[in-house]
């Protein structure tokens, strides 16, 4: 897309950490020299709640403040949120539906309403399960929304998040280590 600003829904279950994964995109876009918004919207916030989380990534200043209506991509970190929440509501058949999954996007497009954009699945809980020890889709699904949507240079990106687990994780490599296989090897598993 060669438009300014790219803006991307995110849905989740509380506790999945979609909200965590939207402030991380805006961290990594904003080091890259983008206008950025990240942001939850607020509910009954509980673990296992349907949650929502936005992002805007401009490469001009962002005036607009509000929840995001018509977004290019949405990412569904929970499948089992499809027979339950219209995901694909507003969003551009130009850009794409990114959903958690182990299974071919073609077995997941019925679920989605009658979009006819791009849909593309990624298997986070087998990725997190085996570089980061437990279910922390998060981490695979932040990879593979950069890949599919190309909103930052994927080589920058990368970059980026190892500058930043470098400076949280100071003290504990492994987990640096763990956190950049797993966001190297969720690019390359992204199935269209």
């Amino acid at each position: 897309m060669s438009k300014q600003m790219t803006e991307i829904r995110w849905h989740g279950r509380g506790g999945q950490g979609a909200k965590t994964a939207c402030l991380l995109l805006a961290d990594a876009a904003f080091s890259s020299g983008k206008y950025v918004q990240g942001f939850p919207e607020y509910g009954p916030e509980r673990m296992g709640a349907p949650i929502t989380a936005y992002n805007r990534i401009s490469d001009v200043p962002c005036t607009i403040h509000s929840n995001i209506y018509q977004p290019d991509y949405v990412v569904v970190v929970d499948e089992s949120l499809l027979s339950s929440v219209d995901v694909t509501a507003g969003l551009s058949p130009e850009g794409a539906v990114l959903i958690n999954s182990p299974k071919a996007p073609s077995a997941l497009r019925p679920l989605l309403r009658g979009y006819s954009g791009g849909v593309y699945t990624v298997d986070a809980r087998r990725l997190s399960e085996q570089y980061l020890g437990g279910y922390f889709p998060n981490t695979p699904m932040l990879a593979a929304i950069v890949q599919v949507s190309r909103v930052l240079e994927p080589d920058q990106f990368a970059a980026d998040m190892e500058a930043s687990f470098r400076h949280k994780f100071a003290t504990k490599p492994q987990v640096i280590e763990g956190n950049m296989k797993c966001l190297l090897q969720s690019m390359k598993e992204v199935r269209a």
